[in-house]
């Protein structure tokens, strides 16, 4: 593998540079060039190249014990150990997925209002509930968290926003969103659960409203154990 490394690179570095930092020989590895090729070497070259197909297919997630068990599945007669062996030479490593964690945290000291929505999901006009609510999902960039707000009278989303952090900022951004798409009347009911996503308070709630809508809007709060809802008004 030394040498073949050496041959790989021999127009970008010395020959004798990379003997001296690869621990081997010049006279051996111009023996290697000549010399031809081992069964056994072309065998590896064969599997290494299968294996980083494999690897490539799983979007670079598989180890050594999943690719073994791929190839298994292909007709492959080879043992475990080879295949962690010929990966660790040639760099191949699975990805490191970023640790899932949930999008809602309960405990927290902020305030929070009543359910005053109890579970009313029947509305008889726009404009009157929305609710909200982070979740997570994952794509080629791992996982990110999305922001969504829901109008209940049409089911339609006004707002969103996705972010790979849980922070304010994301909540922020999708009632952005929905107050300056819909620019709701006084009355109007927002409903979330009472996860504090880093911080998204009530008096944030009512700055954002107050810019973005160009009116001071008060609200209403008091404390609950499972949800919470905030009457702009």
């Amino acid at each position: 593998m030394r040498y073949r490394a050496i041959h790989e690179h021999d127009r970008r570095y010395p020959i004798r540079l990379m003997c001296r930092a690869l621990a081997v020989s010049p006279a051996g590895y111009y023996a290697w060039r000549v010399r031809p090729e081992s069964r056994r070497s072309a065998a590896n070259r064969a599997l290494l190249l299968e294996i980083r197909m494999i690897h490539q297919a799983s979007r670079q997630t598989y180890g050594s014990p999943s690719i073994w068990d791929a190839l298994m599945r292909r007709g492959q007669r080879v043992g475990e150990h080879r295949v962690a062996r010929l990966m660790r030479q040639a760099g191949i490593r699975a990805k490191t997925v970023k640790k899932w964690r949930p999008p809602t945290q309960s405990q927290h000291r902020f305030p929070v209002a009543a359910n005053t929505l109890d579970r009313g999901f029947t509305v008889a006009a726009p404009n009157r509930i929305w609710a909200g609510d982070i979740t997570y999902v994952w794509t080629l960039e791992g996982w990110l968290y999305l922001a969504v707000l829901l109008d209940l009278y049409s089911r339609r989303v006004v707002g969103w926003a996705m972010g790979s952090r849980l922070t304010v900022d994301l909540a922020e951004q999708a009632l952005r969103m929905a107050l300056a798409k819909r620019v709701p009347k006084a009355g109007l009911l927002h409903h979330s659960d009472r996860g504090s996503q880093g911080g998204f308070n009530w008096s944030t709630q009512h700055w954002v409203v107050r810019r973005i809508v160009g009116t001071c809007l008060g609200l209403r709060l008091v404390s609950s154990n499972q949800a919470s809802s905030a009457v702009w008004c």
